[in-house]
């Protein structure tokens, strides 16, 4: 409930600053939350990784958006989601750089013993269990490819 917690906290900190644009996507963040939670009801509580499979969900719209924008010459919307996502990212754990990223792919693809793209759903995976929070899956797969001869 860490994460949770400090949603609710960042959220009084920009109302009290006036920080309009970042009090907005703190309440998107919340209503999104809440959708997640409504969601899972059977259940006690939503996990905080699965809050951060959310938020990387939020970023990745997001990041599609600012595409389109950019695409349909709209700057003013794709800098006001651009400004949206640093505030979720503010809230997600640091992501691994480029070299790290090509010795974890490295170091997954001789752990698995993996020689051929038959194998990737076995390198993907051992990824995802070490590094789930720190990874994005989707900077890691044409990494896989590549170690693969793909």
């Amino acid at each position: 409930m860490a994460l949770r917690d400090d949603f609710k906290e960042q959220l009084k900190l920009s109302m009290k600053a006036g920080d309009a644009p970042r009090t907005s996507t703190l309440r998107m963040i919340l209503a999104k939350l809440k959708d997640v939670d409504i969601a899972a009801r059977p259940k006690e509580a939503v996990a905080d990784e699965d809050i951060l499979g959310m938020l990387r969900g939020m970023v990745k719209s997001r990041r599609e958006s600012v595409e389109l924008y950019q695409r349909g010459n709209r700057p003013e919307l794709a800098a006001k989601e651009e400004a949206e996502i640093a505030v979720i990212e503010s809230f997600l754990p640091q992501q691994m750089d480029d070299a790290a990223l090509a010795a974890a792919v490295a170091a997954a693809v001789t752990e698995t013993g993996a020689s051929a793209m038959k194998d990737m759903g076995k390198v993907m995976a051992a990824l995802k269990g070490k590094y789930a929070a720190s990874l994005d899956m989707s900077r890691a797969g044409p990494l896989v490819r590549r170690a693969l001869g793909a």
